[in-house]
């Protein structure tokens, strides 16, 4: 089979598409042949050599994908049918033709989203799940600050927190960004590069400060984080995008605040509890993507490339211009 490989870390230059052996599914697992797959910010980190696949995950690139079901590994109890369209959170392997998983991280796909709207939902639904809900307890009418909001994490989070009767806000970096994120659902934005998003957040809640808060830049955003963190208030930290240190007296104001600094990652979880984030997402929140939902959910795509472009979907992922996810397509 086809996969996206490199043979040194660097930049989106090193990506190439090689023949491999295509995967066997061991006991418990399916073999899915991919249509499309989504670009995380994971895959730019580990073709920098910067973020390791877990111990027992595929080398290959690929968080997420799409296709439909090729082979059913020996001793699997599910539901699932060989030719069954299904999406699957991976640790990795997703960028290649075939890949295989644990038959339950599989999801059914929605009535009315194709296999490239699929291929966005695995790994940064999940990832916005897990943060509001599993980490944060998000409850109605709290107010929600989500960095990177035209991300595809940040553009899940927006809708999954209004629908959970919380008010988010988000910051961007340019006015198209924040104008999505509000058609999204976000009662306000702020552009980082112009204005004090702390100062912004602070006014908007009448002084009050947010509830919670996710992060996925840290150091650079520190102070500002606990500045506009509301008494009692939940700071989750999933990404450091703007460094990892930190200078200054964050412990006392943050203790001044009684605030939760919380962190976590999806991509490192064990089974166990994967299959739990799954099981819900798929009870609670996959009903809400069909097209006869009143309140629908939608992937936001910003661009669907060829596999063969992957070097091109690269480079636009690190110019941090995407607004939602950029999709691959693997030749079927």
């Amino acid at each position: 089979m086809l996969a996206v490989h490199f043979d040194k870390p660097g930049g989106p230059e090193n990506l190439y598409l090689k023949e491999v052996a295509k995967p066997s599914p061991a006991e418990g697992e399916v073999l899915l042949k991919v249509a499309a797959s989504a670009l995380n910010r994971a895959d730019l980190l580990q073709r920098q050599g910067q973020y390791a696949p877990p111990t027992g995950a595929s080398s290959i690139l690929g968080l997420e994908a799409s296709g439909h079901i090729a082979e059913l590994g020996p001793a699997c109890q599910g539901h699932w049918k060989i030719g069954d369209p299904a999406m699957v959170l991976l640790p990795g392997g997703g960028q290649a033709q075939y890949v295989t998983a644990p038959e339950e991280f599989l999801m059914p796909i929605p009535a009315g989203l194709t296999l490239s709207q699929a291929a966005a939902i695995p790994e940064a639904w999940l990832t916005a799940f897990q943060l509001l809900h599993l980490v944060g307890n998000v409850q109605a009418g709290e107010t929600v600050l989500i960095h990177a909001g035209s991300s595809g994490v940040g553009t899940a989070a927006i809708q999954l927190a209004r629908m959970a009767g919380a008010i988010p806000l988000v910051t961007a970096g340019s006015r198209h960004k924040l104008q999505m994120a509000e058609k999204l659902g976000a009662a306000a934005g702020f552009n980082y590069k112009e204005e004090d998003f702390s100062e912004a957040t602070l006014k908007f809640t009448k002084g009050a400060g947010v509830n919670l808060i996710l992060d996925c830049i840290g150091g650079s955003y520190w102070e500002k984080n606990v500045n506009c963190l509301a008494l009692d208030g939940r700071w989750i930290l999933y990404g450091l995008m703007g460094g990892a240190d930190i200078s200054g007296p964050l412990f006392s104001k943050l203790l001044f605040k009684r605030g939760s600094l919380i962190t976590t990652l999806l991509r490192s979880r064990d089974k166990k509890y994967k299959q739990r984030l799954v099981e819900a997402f798929t009870e609670q929140i996959l009903p809400h993507f069909s097209t006869e939902s009143p309140q629908r959910l939608l992937p936001v795509l910003d661009r669907v490339y060829p596999v063969t472009a992957i070097q091109e979907a690269h480079a636009y992922m690190e110019s941090n211009k995407n607004m939602g996810k950029i999709v691959l397509e693997l030749p079927q």
